[in-house]
């Protein structure tokens, strides 16, 4: 099955916890806290994988996380940083968010692309000494990973896209100039999927062709089979539109032109001022008027036009050439630019210290998901931490809120899960 588009959600790695702890030695006391930072969360990573082809693998597993980083030793031993979750994904890969649509990578070199950022690790208690608190019996979480919802898709990698309505020929003339095999037979969308050749011209000058599934009139919004695979001539640096002049299928050629125009140029102005060739096909079972009046049009429009038989090869051999010798003037391959995306800053977002505060049946119930962390770290028998606690609680605005909606000595609060009574 061919899959070119699909959505999956990626979460780097955790970073690891600062750690709790004090150095003890024979003969040193009160050696103070020696608590280690956490490690790094892994990152998740886009890398090319030259034997894929399609996106079906993430048609079966549509969320991928990478490993928390170690949390923090005695001795100020740090975490062990998590390793990177590397996905491979076919050459030509598209990543954009999938909320915004804004492209974060185009997957079409070599190099790795870090998508996601895992969090760095939180602080050890060695850190929190001081003067007057020289016994730091608490530490700082790990910075969560970065998590994204992304759509990707497959945007394929070739010089010349061949173009046109269905049964025209398009399918014959690949197989006949390269060594691909599409399913050849009379009746619309026989080629269900985007069809790579290779086209040998000499030794050492070869270029990519691809057979696009036949569109039809309303293809660019959502009509019939071709409007899934439109993308994949975005990249192509030629295009040959392939015309059935003879009409075999009761249709006008300049008609079929035109419509195919029509509906490159709404699904993206860039295709609409593509180069083009034109390949007027079947002309061996064309009249000579029919052949006549579609080449006047056609030059009348400056465009190179090309008379060919799939079937028979006559005049492919001239295509192929014209269409090498184009390629060599042209720019190279086309490569989406990422968009502008917001800097993922994990520090900035842990100042984030946004809460709620409701009511029901006496209890007071405060959910904010930076406490989570904190509360993880405190020890609830130690007087330091929990006066480290009842700190956060009052800078953050928790406490005035709580006495907004009229809290008082004796009742039970719960923030994030850990209860207490408040007491002024």
């Amino acid at each position: 099955m061919f899959v070119d588009e699909v959505n999956i959600s990626v979460e780097a790695g955790d970073g690891g916890d600062g750690c709790v702890s004090f150095h003890r030695e024979k003969y040193i006391a009160a050696g103070g806290p020696d608590g280690g930072d956490g490690g790094k969360g892994g990152d998740i990573v886009f890398k090319v994988d030259d034997n894929m082809n399609t996106l079906i693998d993430f048609r079966y597993k549509r969320k991928f996380s990478a490993e928390k980083g170690g949390n923090g030793g005695s001795g100020n031993c740090f975490g062990k940083s998590a390793p990177d979750l590397v996905i491979k994904v076919p050459r030509g890969t598209v990543v954009r968010e999938r909320e915004s649509g804004r492209i974060i990578a185009d997957l079409s070199g070599d190099e790795p692309v870090v998508i996601a950022k895992g969090g760095k690790g939180g602080r050890g208690n060695a850190h929190f000494a001081t003067p007057t608190r020289q016994i730091p019996r608490f530490a700082k979480p790990g910075f969560k990973g970065q998590k994204l919802d992304l759509k990707l898709e497959l945007k394929l990698l070739a010089d010349v896209g061949l173009v046109g309505f269905p049964n025209v020929g398009k399918s014959t003339l690949i197989s006949v100039v390269s060594a691909a095999k599409p399913k050849i037979a009379n009746y619309h969308f026989t080629t269900l999927t985007p069809v790579l050749g290779v086209v040998k011209v000499a030794e050492g000058n070869s270029f990519v062709m691809a057979d696009i599934p036949g569109l039809i009139e309303g293809a660019s919004e959502g009509v019939g089979l071709g409007h899934e695979f439109l993308r994949h001539v975005e990249r192509c640096r030629l295009i040959v539109h392939v015309v059935d002049v003879s009409g075999s299928e009761g249709r006008d050629p300049i008609e079929d032109y035109e419509a195919i125009n029509r509906e490159l140029a709404n699904f993206s102005e860039d295709l609409a001022n593509a180069p083009q060739v034109v390949a007027a096909n079947k002309c061996d079972m064309a009249t000579d008027e029919q052949m006549a009046r579609f080449r006047e049009y056609i030059e009348e429009m400056e465009l190179p036009i090309f008379e060919i038989s799939a079937a028979t090869t006559m005049g492919t051999k001239e295509l192929v050439s014209y269409c090498a010798e184009e390629l060599s003037k042209l720019p190279p391959l086309k490569v989406f630019e990422p968009e502008q995306v917001p800097e993922w800053n994990p520090e900035e977002l842990a100042k984030d210290r946004s809460f709620e505060v409701t009511c029901e049946d006496g209890v007071y119930f405060v959910e904010a998901d930076w406490l989570e962390g904190i509360i993880r770290m405190i020890g609830p028998n130690d007087y330091e931490s929990l006066q480290h606690f009842e700190l956060v609680l009052q800078s953050s605005g928790i406490i005035a809120e709580l006495e907004n909606q009229g809290v008082s000595d004796g009742d039970t609060v719960s923030v994030c899960g850990y209860e207490f009574d408040y007491v002024r």
